[in-house]
């Protein structure tokens, strides 16, 4: 039984999503210090107050969810204008890259058989 927990905890996609989760947090945080200490400084310096938790309708602290609506729409659109569009242009470029280069040669066995059909179309 510990084996087989071993060779479960071993295993190649278990460690890569514990490596994952753990660069995942940091770069929640990096996202997060990010947006608090300079996007959102900014908004408000822009804007003015970017603290909304004072607002409430009756005993509802709508303030609070406004802040964390904000606080979403920003991080999210960090993530998509600093991460997500860079990589998907260099994911276009390698592609772009893969496309120019010319096919592999083929293995000698497909030689070989183009060669045989190409004999027996002659014959036919």
């Amino acid at each position: 039984m510990l084996k087989g927990f071993r060779n479960f905890i071993l295993r190649g996609n278990v460690v890569d999503l514990a490596v994952a989760v753990i660069i995942g947090g940091a770069f929640g945080q990096v996202v997060n210090s990010f947006v608090a200490d300079v996007l959102t400084p900014l908004i408000g310096a822009l804007g003015g107050a970017t603290d909304f938790s004072a607002i409430k309708l009756g005993p509802i602290a709508l303030g609070k969810f406004i802040n964390a609506l904000v606080n979403f729409l920003v991080v999210a659109a960090a993530i998509y204008f600093l991460v997500v569009t860079p990589m998907n242009e260099v994911a276009k470029r390698r592609k772009g890259e893969e496309a120019s280069a010319p096919p592999p040669e083929p293995p000698e066995e497909v030689k070989l058989l183009r060669e045989i059909l190409a004999e027996l179309r002659k014959r036919a």
